[in-house]
């Protein structure tokens, strides 16, 4: 995707973007000519070294812990105090937490249950909102959420993750209907099985060939993959996809 996509050098800002598929979305979207905000929590060595590899200039780090509601809040605002926008929030940052509902501790199903619904729910959401407000103002601006399959085939071994993608979902949509009035569209990508550095342990242990042929493709998704697509979103032209849930998981699993 060409800088000509983008009208002017508009800001994206990227959580999770120091690995994975926030990676892969940062770089795509700098290649398409936006200015990354890249959001990261612990991994600053990563960060940094993404910020040296992207497309273009005008590029900053932006430390955050996105569970923390005040530190959420306080991104968005050093966000708009370094570039005075945001024109495009990529909810990337989220983690696959493994649950025993078949004789797993109480107390700790509890602790996993609220952490993850915090992480790949409520944090997003935070997100959504506080980027709003600029957004409306000035009539503009793209929000995707990254969300997963899990969402709809359901995550026996991760039942708070597969609710809190499906709630990402929905929410997406609700908010496609709320804020398309002020020129702000909002998508949702829903991966299968990527190759990240989060996923490749689970991958291995299930076994590679065995995940790889849950797909008529016989192979498993790239993070760059999502992050193109994440980038063609966030160009001109894709108003009226608005709301929309995007499969991206190479027909490994499809919806009724």
């Amino acid at each position: 995707m060409s800088k000509s996509s983008v009208s002017h050098n508009k800001v994206a800002l990227v959580t999770g973007a120091a690995s994975g598929i926030g990676r892969a979305c940062a770089v795509s979207l700098a290649r398409s000519g936006y200015r990354i905000a890249v959001g990261y929590r612990s991994r600053q060595d990563d960060a940094t070294a993404l910020i040296a590899e992207l497309d273009g200039d005008g590029h900053a780090l932006f430390q955050c812990d996105v569970t923390d509601a005040a530190q959420s809040e306080q991104l968005v605002q050093n966000v708009l105090e370094k570039y005075g926008r945001v024109d495009v929030l990529v909810n990337a940052a989220g983690q696959f937490t493994r649950q025993d509902i078949a004789g797993g501790d109480f107390d700790l199903w509890q602790q996993q249950w609220s952490a993850c619904l915090h992480l790949n729910l409520t944090a997003p959401m935070n997100l959504a909102f506080l980027v709003a407000g600029a957004m409306i103002a000035q009539r503009s601006g793209k929000i995707v959420n990254i969300t997963s399959r899990g969402a709809f085939r359901g995550e026996p071994n991760a039942p708070a993750y597969g609710a809190a993608k499906s709630g990402l979902n929905s929410a997406s949509q609700s908010l496609a209907q709320a804020l398309g009035q002020y020129g702000i569209h909002v998508y949702a990508v829903a991966p299968g099985w990527t190759e990240t550095p989060s996923a490749s342990p689970r991958i291995k242990a299930a076994g590679w060939d065995d995940i790889a042929a849950q797909s008529p493709l016989g192979r498993i998704g790239q993070p760059s993959e999502i992050g193109d697509l994440v980038a063609y979103l966030c160009s001109d032209n894709t108003a009226y996809l608005t709301g929309a849930i995007i499969d991206a998981n190479g027909a490994s699993y499809l919806r009724n």
